[in-house]
C-alpha cells in the first residue's frame, strides 16, 4: 500500500503484539481457542510464539523483563508492540528527535537488541525492521532469536484471521487528547472518525487515528462524564490506561466464527432482534444473509448508497485475557469501525454489564430509570 501521507518513521503494519500475565496457563487456552498455534520458543529467555496467518502474539514470562512487571501491575494483559518500519536504527533516532521515551530491554548473547519507545500505561512499543514482506523469504526476528517447534508449520492458517486490523486504547477521562497528540507528534497518525456515543444508561467518546501507512489503526476510548461505564470498568480492573482490544480481519467472518464457536470462544451478548429487523431498512440491499447473521449475533455495518455495497461484519469475544477482548471483522469494502453498530454494540455491552451485576439500574421518582448504582 502506498503512503497515505508523510511517513517520517517508515512504519509498515503491526508485527506483533506481546502479551504477559502473572502466571502461565491463562492466556494460552485463549490463543487456541482462536486457532492460533504455538510455533518457536525463544533461544534463552520464557519467551514463545503463537501465530495465525500473518499474526504474531507473542507471550513473555521471563523473570524481571518488562512484560513480567508489567504483568504484576496489570495482571494478564497485553503488554506491548512492534511496529514494522523500513530502517530501526533511523526510526529510532527520529522518535528520540521527537521527544519519546527510550526504554532498554536486556538482550542476551547473540541477540538482537530491538529498540523501543514507552507507551501507553507504560507498555512498549518495539521498532522492528527485520520481517518477511509478502512472504519474500526474508530473515525476520523469530529465525534469529527463537527455536521453531518441529513438525509445526510455520504459517497456520487457524481459524481464517490474517492480519490484526486495529488495536484500540482505553485512556482516563480527559486523556483522550493527550494520546491522540502522542501519536500524531511522534508518528504522524491522522484522525479518521470521532464517536460520541450514548446508551441507556452510560457513554463514550472514540477517536480512531491512522498511521501514514494505512495499516496500523488505533482508536482511542474515554468514558463520558459520570463514568461507571465501560471504560471505567475497564480502568479499574486493568489499575490503568491500556490496550483494551484487539481486532482480527478475515475473509469469511460467518465460516470463522463457525471455526471459533465449536474451538469454545465466548462471544458477548448478541444484539437484540429488533437490531436484525431493522438491517433491510437501514441497509437497503445489502445482500448478507440476515439469518445467518442473526444466529451468531454477528454485526453488519457500512454503506449501499451508489448501488455496490461497502460492508462491515463484526463480531466481539468476551474477555479472558483480564479485561482485554477481541474482536474479529470481515471486511468488504468498508473501511470504518463499525459507526453505525457502535450503538448496538454498546448497548449490547450495557445489558452485558448489568447481567453481570456491575450496572444497577435505579429507578428514579421523575423518570423511573436513569441513575446507577454500583
Amino acid at each position: 500500500m502506498t503512503d497515505l501521507f508523510d511517513n517520517p518513521i517508515g512504519l509498515d503494519g503491526f508485527e506483533f503484539v506481546e502479551f504477559s500475565a502473572p502466571e502461565k496457563g491463562v492466556l494460552e487456552p485463549v490463543f487456541e481457542a482462536m486457532g492460533f498455534t504455538r510455533i518457536a520458543r525463544h533461544r534463552s529467555k520464557d519467551v514463545e510464539l503463537w501465530r495465525q496467518g500473518s499474526i504474531n502474539f507473542i507471550t513473555n514470562y521471563e523473570p524481571h523483563s518488562p512484560a513480567w512487571y508489567f504483568s504484576r501491575e496489570h495482571g494478564p494483559s497485553a503488554c506491548g508492540m512492534g511496529f514494522r518500519v523500513r530502517d530501526a536504527r533511523a526510526a529510532y533516532a527520529e522518535l528520540l528527535a521527537r521527544s519519546a521515551e527510550p526504554v532498554q530491554v536486556a538482550t542476551g548473547p547473540m541477540e538482537l537488541h530491538l529498540p523501543g519507545i514507552r507507551g501507553i500505561g507504560n507498555s512498549i512499543i518495539y521498532l522492528i525492521d527485520r520481517y518477511e514482506k509478502d512472504g519474500d523469504g526474508a530473515l525476520s526476528i523469530y529465525d534469529i532469536d527463537f527455536e521453531y517447534l518441529p513438525g509445526v508449520d510455520r504459517h497456520p492458517a487457524g481459524a481464517g484471521f490474517a492480519e490484526i486490523d486495529h488495536l484500540t486504547h482505553n485512556v482516563y477521562g480527559g486523556r483522550m487528547a493527550y494520546w491522540a497528540d502522542y501519536y500524531e507528534k511522534l508518528f504522524n497518525f491522522r484522525e479518521i472518525r470521532y464517536f460520541d456515543i450514548k446508551g441507556e444508561y452510560t457513554g463514550l467518546t472514540s477517536k480512531a487515528l491512522t498511521a501514514p501507512d494505512g495499516k496500523i489503526r488505533i482508536p482511542l476510548n474515554e468514558e463520558a462524564e459520570g463514568g461507571k461505564g465501560q471504560i471505567d470498568e475497564f480502568l479499574r480492573a486493568f489499575n490503568g490506561e491500556g490496550i483494551q482490544h484487539i481486532a482480527l480481519i478475515c475473509d469469511d467472518l460467518v465460516a470463522a466464527w463457525d471455526k471459533l464457536q465449536a474451538l469454545g470462544v465466548p462471544f458477548m451478548t448478541a444484539p437484540p432482534e429488533t437490531y436484525y429487523e431493522m438491517l433491510d431498512e437501514r441497509l437497503p440491499g445489502h445482500g448478507q444473509p440476515v439469518e445467518a447473521l442473526r444466529s451468531r449475533g454477528i454485526l453488519l455495518d457500512g454503506s449501499t448508497d451508489g448501488g455496490q455495497p461497502r460492508l462491515l461484519l463484526q463480531i466481539f469475544a468476551e474477555a479472558r485475557v483480564g479485561p482485554v477482548f477481541f474482536e474479529f471483522i470481515e471486511r468488504r469494502g468498508d473501511d470504518g469501525f463499525g459507526n453505525g453498530n457502535f450503538k448496538a454494540l454498546f448497548e449490547s455491552m450495557e445489558r452485558d454489564q448489568i447481567r453481570r451485576g456491575v450496572l444497577k439500574p435505579v429507578p428514579s421518582e421523575a423518570e423511573g430509570v436513569g441513575e446507577l448504582t454500583e
